[in-house]
């Protein structure tokens, strides 16, 4: 039974009259097609990054100046949680269990596919709550020697106290990921892509309500300050949860408090489940060690390090991680049908558009940097700008780098992206380490990253390419390559140009005045970039000066 049936089923069971909450549901819950998919998944990531850019700049702003002991410490604080959120679930689940769950549904055997649901949630809740519970006992030992060893001591209790309020994190959002990675199988993404968005949201009442304090009633449950950000995360998990929970309406999921250990479909995705986590969880570790090399060069680069590094992680998934979450579903799908030339084809289609958009954002984000950073912290910050601009090629690599770790994953191999992984991060990791002892300082981690994420891609599209009897890469997909190159060539001189004509003045302290200038910059050079291509006959360019050709031209 076809997949796209489950949502046409459904309704003939459900009541005729529906309120209108039930009637927008249904209507979020449809099946979509991969252009209104990664154009909802695109806007919710925008939606999702400018709400993270607020948080940021509310945090910078009450903290990064005044007390960059404070920010560091909730810096800190977060590593071990999500390092055990990525290693034991995050995508590491979706890549693994969307391939088989999507397999049972095209046999038929919707049965399977919900006893497989089951099974990971329950398990998965399970495992992370144990995990939990171990981060609560030994966040001290956590803090003071693997994430925070630069730390002061106040930094240092305070780190620890926060570790152990975010470390109930991994628990709620491995439940949430679960669920969403059933709407992401079958076609549904309106509530997948609400989820991020909705977490940043908890994190800013707990940035603006509960560093204040939480009072109930005349009864003073918290006293307030920075760990009211802290609750703020939890508040944000637990959002999320209640949205991927309405996700699920209307899909008739039998959700059964049991783990299915035999159940065929979970024992595929529990072998395919740990070389890709370990992916995730190497990935990971780089970070940590990060982290850690950056908390010994002062108060304040712990955190500016993971400023940049956030900064450059938006456009990531505004164009990498949507655009492949998109297309993965197909691209399993033409797996399972055994379609190998349209699998190669829509896997050659979704890397172009990828490589399309990706390139004028990075070159425009390096010409613009100091502008990028005043939107997280009023006026701007040197040390972050700095870092930023040495992480423009990884923000141009990792968005290839998930389609192309999807090309893997789609024929459910996540053990070679995982060697690929060890080999890169460990490239990476070696590299950080030299350059901060040579004195590089927060910039040597950013250049340690961008040469890691740009060696893991190449290794990957190589291997895509060799195993696709060198079908993958066609003449015609090199050539628009270089088209693209060059293009943003051209674009590169541009953003220079309009970068050094409208400077970023330390007099430029208000978004009001900073934000007429970047959006003039930025306009421009994709106007450079969109012209360059037209006229080298890049047909990606063609739908937007058809759109422009009816608007202008409509009443002729």
């Amino acid at each position: 039974m076809d997949k796209r049936k489950i949502d046409q089923e459904i309704p003939k069971n459900a009541p005729k009259k529906r309120n209108k909450f039930k009637s927008v549901v249904a209507l979020a819950n449809s099946r979509l097609s991969i252009k209104v998919a990664a154009v909802i998944l695109s806007s919710s990531t925008l939606v999702s990054a400018l709400l993270g850019i607020f948080r940021d700049r509310l945090l910078n702003s009450y903290y990064l100046d005044t007390y960059p002991t404070g920010i560091d410490a909730y810096t800190a604080a977060f590593t071990i949680p999500d390092f055990m959120f990525f290693i034991l679930t995050s995508g590491a689940l979706a890549v693994s269990f969307i391939p088989v769950f999507n397999e049972r549904l095209m046999k038929g055997n919707k049965k399977s596919a919900w006893e497989l649901s089951s099974s990971l949630i329950n398990l998965f809740a399970l495992i992370t709550f144990i995990a939990s519970i171990l981060m609560m006992v030994f966040a001290e030992p956590l803090v003071r020697y693997v994430v925070g060893p630069g730390l002061d001591e106040p930094g240092t209790i305070l780190a620890i106290n926060m570790m152990r309020v975010i470390a109930i994190n991994p628990f709620l959002m491995s439940i949430a990921t679960v669920l969403a990675s059933i709407q992401q199988a079958v076609g549904r993404f309106v509530f997948f892509a609400l989820a991020p968005a909705v977490y940043n949201i908890g994190i800013l009442i707990g940035i603006t309500w509960f560093t204040g304090g939480i009072n109930i009633f005349g009864i003073q449950l918290f006293d307030g300050g920075i760990m009211g950000v802290a609750l703020g995360v939890v508040f944000g998990a637990v959002l999320q949860v209640v949205i991927s929970l309405v996700g699920l309406i209307g899909l008739g999921f039998d959700y059964r408090f049991k783990i299915f250990w035999k159940n065929h479909g979970f024992k595929t995705v529990l072998k395919l489940l740990p070389a890709r986590s370990l992916d995730q969880g190497i990935d990971y570790v780089n970070g940590i060690v990060n982290t850690n090399l950056s908390s010994r060069m002062g108060a304040g680069a712990l955190r500016s390090f993971q400023q940049a590094s956030s900064l450059h992680q938006m456009p990531v998934s505004l164009i990498g991680v949507a655009l492949s979450t998109a297309y993965f579903p197909q691209l399993t799908e033409e797996v399972v049908e055994g379609k190998e030339d349209k699998f190669y084809a829509t896997f050659r289609h979704a890397l172009r558009m990828i490589i399309w958009i990706s390139l004028p954002v990075a070159v425009i984000a390096y010409f613009a940097r100091g502008y990028v950073v005043s939107f997280i912290k009023n006026g701007g910050d040197a040390l972050i700008a700095s870092v930023l601009g040495t992480l423009i090629l990884a923000i141009f690599a990792r968005s290839i780098f998930h389609i192309a770790s999807r090309g893997f994953y789609a024929r459910q191999d996540t053990k070679t992206p995982f060697i690929i992984s060890i080999v890169a991060v460990g490239f990476s990791t070696l590299l950080a380490v030299l350059f901060s002892i040579w004195g590089f300082g927060p910039e040597g981690l950013g250049w340690a990253q961008s040469i890691g994420a740009v060696l893991e891609v190449g290794l990957l599209l190589f291997l895509l390419h060799k195993r696709s009897e060198r079908k993958l890469f066609t003449r015609d997909f090199n050539r628009a390559f270089l088209k693209m190159l060059f293009a943003a060539v051209i674009t590169s001189c541009v953003a220079y140009s309009f970068a050094k004509f409208f400077p970023l003045r330390s007099t430029d302290n208000s978004i009001f005045v900073t934000l007429p200038k970047f959006a003039l910059i930025s306009g421009v050079s994709t106007v450079a970039y969109l012209v360059s291509c037209h006229f080298l006959g890049l047909k990606e360019a063609d739908p937007i000066f058809e759109k422009l050709k009816k608007i202008l031209f409509k009443n002729v």
